[in-house]
């Protein structure tokens, strides 16, 4: 028994030790968000809470649907979608490819980064294109392919999230 005692404070130490050591963990998760993503895989299941056994709120089908990470908890992903929806998402069903949704109205498919240029085509609302560079108002987009610059506030998921 007095061996037991004397090993009680090393016990309580370690303990003590791994505690501390996983709560930084925790802390560095949420480093670097929120960003952009969007759908890798469908169906994609959003859920209530950052676990399978959280109820599904939501089942994504549309591949490369443009989503922002407001948290990270291990492998899960507090995510917020185009129309505002927040719920918890396996990492494995997101990308970073940054991809943006046309949002409002019909958005001008512009020849040249400053809007200036040829009208290329318009792009109807919820049409999603892959972005990059956005800068001075406007973003590089391309759509199915097709390539042009689209003003920045047209698109949910351009800019800084």
């Amino acid at each position: 028994m007095p061996k037991l005692r004397a090993l009680l404070p090393l016990v309580l130490g370690l303990s003590l030790s791994f505690t501390a050591a996983s709560a930084p963990a925790h802390a560095e998760d949420d480093d670097g968000v929120p960003y952009w993503v969007s759908l890798r895989k469908q169906p994609a299941n959003l859920r209530v809470g950052p676990g399978r056994e959280y109820r599904i709120s939501w089942v994504y089908v549309r591949q490369g649907l443009p989503m922002r990470v407001l948290r990270v908890m291990g492998g899960w992903r507090l995510v917020e979608d185009p129309d505002g929806a927040r719920g918890w998402m396996l990492a494995q069903f997101l990308t970073r490819t940054h991809t943006g949704m046309v949002k409002g109205g019909e958005a001008a498919i512009r020849e040249s980064k400053d809007g200036s240029g040829k009208l290329l085509w318009r792009a109807a609302p919820g049409v999603v294109a892959k972005i990059d560079d956005c800068e001075d108002g406007w973003c590089k987009a391309d759509i199915d392919g097709r390539k042009g610059f689209i003003e920045a506030e047209k698109v949910w998921g351009a800019g800084a999230p």
